[in-house]
């Protein structure tokens, strides 16, 4: 799962509305896939990204270099930085933990098991 994805992903537990994103990562084994590089299709995901939630989320993994807040010019040697870290840097296996509820969702083989019990839902 690429971390551009994890900025997509929220708890769905019933009753879970408040501090349910960004799921906390717990555990995870990260892998690095080379993808093309692509600087158009990366400054038209950026109005999409939850900026302060994807800091919190790299600095979780050890990724601390990337400033507080999004800059409003960006230097070919940023968007590369940026590219590395959203589009190839991909949680193999771990935890996302929602902070609210504690609700855990496994990550297996890159896929995210988003799925909750009847209980849940």
């Amino acid at each position: 799962m690429r971390l551009v994805v994890h900025n997509m992903l929220q708890c769905h537990v019933k009753g879970c509305v408040s501090n349910n994103f960004p799921l906390q990562l717990l555990d995870v084994e990260l892998e690095i896939q080379e993808i093309e590089f692509n600087p158009r299709f990366l400054q038209n995901m950026l109005p999409r990204l939850d900026w302060r939630a994807f800091v919190t989320t790299a600095a979780q993994i050890g990724i601390t270099s990337l400033p507080q807040d999004l800059p409003e010019v960006f230097d070919e040697d940023f968007l590369k930085k940026l590219h590395r870290i959203l589009f190839e840097t991909h949680i193999v296996q771990g935890k996302m933990i929602c902070a609210n509820c504690s609700h855990e969702y496994p990550v297996k083989d890159g896929i995210p098991n988003m799925l909750l019990s009847e209980d849940e839902a």
